[in-house]
């Protein structure tokens, strides 16, 4: 509230008054108070004209604490009519739990990006009121598109597009997702500030519920191991698990070829240059190595089954290690007690194409904890062994089928009856690896405790892939297009 003035021939009027916008969306204001002429203001609050002046605008502040206070406890009367019925074909309940979801798409500017993609292309429907009400019913009621259609119906603002303009909206959405993203990319740093230093890798894949092959839906290893084609998809999140960038690849196509696409895009489109790529052992291919190491860096998980015989003897050796907390010297045989505690030795690793840094940790609780899984499957493996019945082994590397060796041959050569035994050399050779976890990288001068908590990180991504599968319902995909290679759930 203000204090406004009307002045005549022969007085000035003070007035308290108060702004609103009217009906018809316009500016005004209406009288509140009040508290008279100048002359008659002066015998009681001057003897200046600055003076009643000064007097008023207090008035008018007490009047703007007095009306914030009656808002708080106003009460709104609503009229009820026991004997007037409700009409039956007349909508009656309205959701509006999506406009905080709203509040959210509109800051990340996608009306505006909508408004750039309409620009390229010709259609008449509503593509930015479709896409943020596609966004709205994923997050709080996933379902299928006609499903996503009706319960946007229920909203305060119903669709002002029919469920047919949804299905040819997906194209248009396919052929724009890489620019979609790199915007909304972009218009994030606005809102938080992005932890993009950093970017975690890694691969999941949907399957459809279909039995033969189409496009890029292909037999498989499926995540969830089931007999149907699935599509792949690849993710880049920032060091805090936010997604960044995503791509979709067929089914049955090697999941290391999937990254540098997707990083060139990042590189071109999103104008994103500096940062670490961190990954799993997977991913984390002699080739992907050197393709981050040039003007960016890599920390990727390394197998240590996997190194060359020296440098893998080195890693399962238990003399050099040093305790992170302080950089002191100690030997892994003195520390089989102790429960907590983290434990490492680096040397230089160098392979064909890039000089790195081989940086292996040992953990007495991640090694309890190996212990533990592994005695389990040795007793089920000597359940096989005493049944005389030995079930065919799988490529699972916690299959306890593993642990079962077999002889059908006598001491001298002879063919015999199949005999089942437990494989204790097998079993001891595992026992080298618990506990210990190898990381390879190209920042050869940084210190390993950062580089370490870079490469714990990689669980955020995988929350991701939780998330967007359990609680998004993102699984099984029911749509799903040809276009772009881009299967829309």
């Amino acid at each position: 509230m203000r204090v406004t003035t009307s002045k005549s021939k022969n007085s000035e009027s003070f007035y308290i008054t108060k702004g609103f916008i009217n009906e018809k969306g316009l500016s005004t204001s209406s009288v509140v108070r009040k508290l008279g002429t100048l002359n008659d203001l002066l015998k009681d609050h001057g003897p200046t004209r600055d003076d009643v002046m000064a007097w008023a605008r207090e008035q008018a502040r007490l009047e703007t604490e007095k009306y914030k206070k009656d808002q708080e406890t106003k009460t709104v009367l609503i009229p009820f009519h026991a004997d007037r019925q409700l009409d039956y074909d007349r909508q009656k309940l309205y959701k509006g739990g999506y406009l905080f979801l709203q509040s959210i798409y509109y800051r990340l500017g996608f009306d505006k990006i909508c408004r750039k993609i309409r620009d390229r292309h010709r259609f008449h429907y509503d593509f930015n009121a479709i896409l943020s009400d596609l966004i709205y019913t994923r997050i709080l009621e996933p379902g299928s598109k006609r499903a996503s259609y009706r319960a946007a119906m229920d909203y305060l603002e119903k669709p002002s597009y029919g469920e047919h303009d949804v299905y040819r909206a997906l194209d248009v959405l396919a052929e724009e997702c890489d620019f979609i993203q790199a915007e909304t990319f972009r218009n994030s740093n606005f809102l938080i500030d992005r932890n993009d230093s950093i970017l975690y890798y890694d691969c999941t894949n949907y399957y459809f519920e279909i039995e033969q092959e189409d496009g890029a839906k292909k037999y498989g290893k499926s995540k969830e191991h089931r007999p149907n084609p699935i599509v792949q998809m690849g993710m880049f999140t920032d060091g805090d698990g936010i997604p960044l960038a995503f791509s979709i690849f067929p089914g049955n196509q090697n999941e290391q070829q999937s990254l540098k696409p997707l990083e060139k895009t990042i590189l071109q489109e999103f104008g994103h240059s500096k940062f670490i790529y961190c990954c799993d052992a997977g991913l984390g291919s002699e080739s992907n190595r050197e393709f981050n190491h040039m003007g960016r860096s890599f920390i990727v998980t390394q197998s240590i089954k996997k190194l060359p015989a020296e440098d893998r003897e080195w890693a399962l050796n238990g003399s050099g290690f040093k305790r992170l907390s302080d950089d002191k010297p100690v030997d892994l045989s003195e520390i089989k007690e102790e429960k907590d505690g983290l434990f490492y030795k680096d040397c230089p690793y160098t392979t064909k194409k890039l000089h790195q840094r081989l940086i292996i940790t040992y953990s007495p609780k991640y090694a309890a904890y190996q212990k533990e899984i592994r005695n389990r499957q040795v007793e089920c493996a000597e359940k096989m062994v005493a049944s005389g019945k030995r079930k065919a082994e799988r490529k699972n590397p916690n299959d306890p089928a593993r642990f079962v060796g077999k002889l059908a041959v006598t001491k001298d050569g002879e063919a015999a009856a199949i005999q089942y035994y437990l494989d204790e050399e097998k079993i001891a050779e595992e026992s080298r690896y618990d506990g210990l976890y190898a990381v390879c990288t190209d920042l050869l001068d940084d210190d390993v405790a950062p580089i370490l908590k870079v490469s714990e990180g990689r669980w955020r991504i995988e929350e991701c892939f939780r998330i967007m599968k359990t609680d998004f319902e993102t699984r099984p995909t029911f749509v799903r297009l040809e276009t772009g290679s881009r299967p829309i759930s």
